[in-house]
């Protein structure tokens, strides 16, 4: 008998939106991490625990500051924009500057669709 190949397939967890592993055996896992099942336990009985309700996002440490970092990059880069056109740059030195804008916050809006494809 030929033993099938199993590929793991990529679920995210229901509390922070972190990826979790899942090679097709079982029941799906729900959460990354004890800590998410529980504060997912916490949220579910209410008057227990931190007190998050159904429309809040929690972000784990390292992407909440990954979004603080990338929202003072992309502040810096609006202030250089608005700097470069009252000193009169060229249209193309404006149009390159804008450029990076919307690529920056193309970035940082991959945070909120990571958390967005968790909760759905």
């Amino acid at each position: 008998m030929m033993e099938k190949e199993r590929s793991t397939q990529k679920v995210r967890c229901q509390w922070c939106g972190n990826p979790v592993e899942y090679s097709g055996r079982g029941r799906k896992p729900k959460y990354c991490s004890r800590s998410c099942r529980q504060r997912a336990y916490e949220q579910r009985h209410e008057g227990r625990g931190v007190g998050i309700s159904d429309s809040d996002i929690v972000l784990r440490g390292k992407k909440a500051q990954y979004l603080f970092d990338s929202l003072f990059e992309l502040r810096c880069a609006a202030e250089d924009i608005n700097t470069a056109a009252q000193e009169g740059a060229t249209s193309s030195e404006l149009a390159a500057m804008t450029g990076d804008l919307v690529s920056l916050a193309r970035d940082i809006e991959s945070i909120r669709l990571g958390v967005e494809q968790a909760n759905t």
